[in-house]
């Protein structure tokens, strides 16, 4: 079962409403989709979406590290010895977590297909249904709290809410009128994305506690390199502090955990590099005795369905923010997780549960940039221009 080719598929799907945290704003949902067709005719998938200010990534950074530097080395490999596969991944090019993670994902919705399980299933197969986070991002109080309101009536129980804009006065003031508005019985966690400093956190965690405002973690509230910083704040507050940005690779991992910086480790297969990695960052962070998140960037229902086969498959991930797909107007991708709400269920399809003949490439806009329609069954087909 040897890789036959590897092509790149840009997309850009808008989002319902803007997305805003302390790092930027979104209103369109970009990616770089991956395809990876084997010579017995099986098709894998992978997505990639540009993260500047995380991952550094772009469309065109992307694109070229897959096309011109990955693809050449791995195509004539055995999908059968995956090892070596992602071995060589790994070394191909240094840094491009993103590009490496949708190669990652296709190479494991091909390795479950040639299982002929669900690749939830040939991971660890702990669970077949997850439960999501839904986020309210950054506004004035008021428009946080309308949209706090809104999650609750549609029926989620945990409110990931974004804040590290402005003074923590403000921050505070943001979550004491979502707690007014939805009472008690929602989970609140907080998403401060790098933006307080470590005495400015520390005080802020503690004005919240002090007002009862019952957080249930508080996520990356210093920068992604300031480690020590993000020790203080675990060892001077009460709540629980969950490393994010800090966090891309087993070896992050493995500093934050000696350290006891954080209380918990979010990941995310677009800074690890994909699930190869993820499954060791995991696997560090369970013999420390420490339970993991799994997030996303904004991406659409391919790289979230990965990412939930992931989840899903160890009993160390405990939370689950896979929310990104409900923010955006259009489902674009054929087959894959099935939302019920803020439940997930995962495909009992062999792979990641893909529909390959859904996924159809089209055409070339005569203009210079390429374009695509991904048609997905009794969905609408979306043209996209190239964004390099």
């Amino acid at each position: 079962m040897l890789i036959r080719s590897i092509e790149t598929v840009p997309v850009a799907v808008p989002l319902t409403k803007p997305f805003k945290t302390a790092l930027r704003t979104v209103h369109t949902a970009y990616a770089v989709y991956v395809k990876i067709t084997c010579d017995d005719g099986r098709v894998g998938w992978g997505e990639a979406p540009p993260t500047h200010v995380i991952t550094g990534d772009s469309m065109g950074s992307i694109t070229y590290a897959i096309e011109e530097v990955i693809a050449p080395q791995l195509i004539g490999l055995n999908i059968r010895q995956r090892e070596v596969i992602f071995h060589v991944l790994k070394r191909s090019i240094v840094r491009n977590t993103s590009a490496k993670a949708a190669v990652d994902m296709a190479i494991y919705d091909l390795l479950g297909q040639l299982a002929g399980m669900p690749l939830v299933q040939l991971l660890g197969g702990c669970r077949q249904t997850i439960e999501t986070d839904f986020t309210v991002s950054v506004n004035s109080a008021a428009e946080m709290a309308d949209d706090a309101e809104r999650c609750v009536a549609d029926g989620f129980n945990v409110l990931k809410v974004k804040v590290g804009i402005g003074d923590i006065s403000e921050d505070t003031m943001r979550i004491q009128a979502i707690r007014e508005r939805v009472g008690n019985a929602p989970k609140i966690r907080l998403d401060a994305n790098q933006g307080w400093q470590a005495k400015e956190a520390v005080r802020a965690i503690r004005l919240m506690e002090d007002a009862g405002l019952d957080i249930e973690l508080i996520e990356q509230p210093v920068r992604a390199d300031d480690i020590e910083g993000l020790k203080y704040v675990t060892d001077n507050t009460l709540t629980p502090i969950m490393a994010d940005e800090s966090v891309f690779s087993a070896k992050d991992a493995l500093r934050v955990l000696q350290l006891r910086a954080a209380d918990l480790l979010n990941i995310k297969l677009m800074k690890s590099g994909g699930i190869h990695e993820a499954l060791s960052i995991n696997a560090l962070a369970q013999s420390y005795g420490v339970e993991c998140m799994v997030g996303s960037m904004i991406e659409t229902k391919l790289g979230i369905t990965a990412a939930a086969h992931f989840a899903a498959s160890q009993p160390n991930i405990t939370r689950f923010d896979f929310d990104a797909p409900l923010m955006l107007a259009k489902d674009i991708v054929a087959g894959g997780i099935v939302y019920e709400g803020r439940m997930i269920h995962l495909p009992e399809a062999s792979g990641l549960g893909i529909d390959s003949a859904g996924m159809e490439l089209i055409g070339k806009d005569g203009g210079g940039g390429e374009h695509v329609v991904l048609c997905g069954p009794g969905s609408d087909s979306v043209d996209v221009t190239r964004i390099c």
